[in-house]
């Protein structure tokens, strides 16, 4: 393919996307999602989160390698370089339907949290108005909303680490608060696995929720400066730091409230602030989740938007949506995707109560779906270096096969569960249909090109 991404602006720095990366994987899944992940699997839930992180590494670690050794191109030209156009076809509307999602969910979540001081506005209007917000904000050049993510993605990593500290203080006395023996929290209440192993393993759908954005550096890539030199260090860095801001809140929140008592009306972060107490520290942290997953579905318009693009200039999706704007963004790509969220989004006028549950649980699959398949690219694009990267994955092929095992086998679980009928049903017609379409998209005789 030749000048591949010629258009596209490289305008994102080295901070804007380690802070992309992480903004994507800080949301609803932990300041939401949190409250599922204890009702299935009690203060357990963070051997979820520390199995998850290791896949995480892994997957980023394989992504990061391929991106090196094949510059300018991001996940979907690497999945179609490895398999070829239907497999191609199928990953990145998989891909772009995924996100859609994410960031519906992430709105519906902002408009949650807008309920906490506007109780008598219904979910869907205040959900509207901030999805109308991030569209906005997507519309500027690449360069400014790089920007804007930096110090939104900043805020609520601040907010995350004042949560720990101050969470810890209250865990060990160092600040008075009305809770009474807080280190019981973990072993009362059924014990730290209430619901046996079983239960932790049921909550690897939501941990795979809310670790889904890492691979955003992934589709950044293609417009950042100097990507062979900071990728690297982005992904060591992102890593470890996502697992510490899931791990430690959970401890916290455990510690703090009895895992039952988490309502999941309210996020678990406001109720652990309501029940110590804190004068205004509620109010605080509710506005600090906000920004949080408005930050989250700003990094979702920005992935549907380029998939669309590098899916149009491989032929994958239609020519159209690879006009750029004169400010050198994918303009089609981003109104066709609000289109879609803005309509999605009205799902909560329909099912206020339940659309939020129904919603998360399919990006877990999506997500899973995605991740073996950047592995298995990692499987057969490794031989076909022409230089090897200086970094790469360590005790290689092993660790990529442990992977796609684990993932293979937590999404085969899922498919079985009688819990997720609505999210694997859903789910799993969304891949037939895909993978009708591929064989009639390429029947038609589509030109597809090659990625090189």
């Amino acid at each position: 393919m030749k000048k591949k991404h010629q258009n596209l602006q490289k305008g994102l720095l080295p901070r804007h996307v380690q802070f992309m990366a992480l903004a994507g994987m800080i949301g609803t899944g932990i300041f939401k999602g949190s409250s599922d992940t204890l009702a299935i699997a009690g203060p357990s839930v963070v051997v979820a989160y520390l199995i998850g992180g290791l896949i995480l590494f892994i997957i980023m670690a394989a992504l990061g390698e391929m991106a090196l050794a094949f510059p300018n191109l991001n996940v979907q030209h690497l999945v179609n370089k490895a398999f070829g156009f239907q497999v191609s076809y199928i990953v990145g509307w998989l891909y772009w339907i995924n996100w859609v999602l994410v960031t519906v969910v992430e709105l519906l979540a902002a408009g949650s949290f807008l309920q906490f001081w506007f109780p008598t506005i219904p979910l869907w209007l205040l959900s509207f108005l901030c999805a109308v917000v991030i569209v906005g904000i997507n519309l500027t050049q690449v360069k400014n909303y790089g920007e804007l993510e930096f110090w939104f993605a900043g805020i609520k990593i601040i907010a995350l680490v004042a949560f720990i500290v101050l969470g810890f203080s209250l865990l060990f006395g160092i600040i008075p608060s009305s809770v009474q023996d807080p280190l019981s929290n973990y072993t009362a209440h059924g014990g730290f696995f209430p619901h046996g192993i079983g239960g932790t393993f049921s909550a690897f759908l939501v941990v795979m929720f809310s670790y889904g954005g890492a691979e955003l550096i992934g589709i950044a890539v293609t417009e950042t400066k100097d990507a062979e030199r900071v990728l690297p260090k982005i992904i060591k860095g992102a890593v470890w730091r996502v697992i510490i801001f899931y791990i430690l809140p959970i401890i916290i929140i455990c510690g703090l409230m009895p895992w039952d008592k988490v309502t999941g009306v309210d996020s678990p972060f406001v109720q652990v602030f309501s029940a110590t107490g804190l004068p205004g520290a509620a109010h605080i942290m509710n506005f600090v989740l906000l920004t949080a997953v408005l930050s989250a579905a700003n990094s979702g318009i920005y992935a549907t938007s380029r998939t669309l693009f590098s899916m149009a200039q491989s032929g994958v999706a239609p020519k159209g949506l690879a006009k750029l704007s004169a400010k050198g963004i994918p303009l089609t790509g981003i109104m066709l995707t609000s289109a879609c969220i803005l309509g999605a989004v009205f799902l909560a006028y329909l099912t206020p109560s339940q659309v939020i549950g129904y919603l998360m649980t399919i990006p877990g699959f999506t997500v899973m779906l995605l991740w073996i398949s950047i592995c298995a690219a990692h499987l057969k694009l490794r031989p076909l270096y022409k230089n090897q990267p200086a970094f790469q994955v360590k005790w290689y092929p092993y660790t990529t096969i442990f992977a796609i095992v684990s993932l293979s086998i937590i999404f085969i679980g899922f498919v079985f569960n009688p819990n997720n009928i609505i999210g694997s049903s859903v789910s799993l017609a969304t891949i037939g249909l895909l993978i009708v379409l591929s064989f009639i998209v390429k029947k038609k005789g589509l030109n597809e090109i090659t990625v090189r």
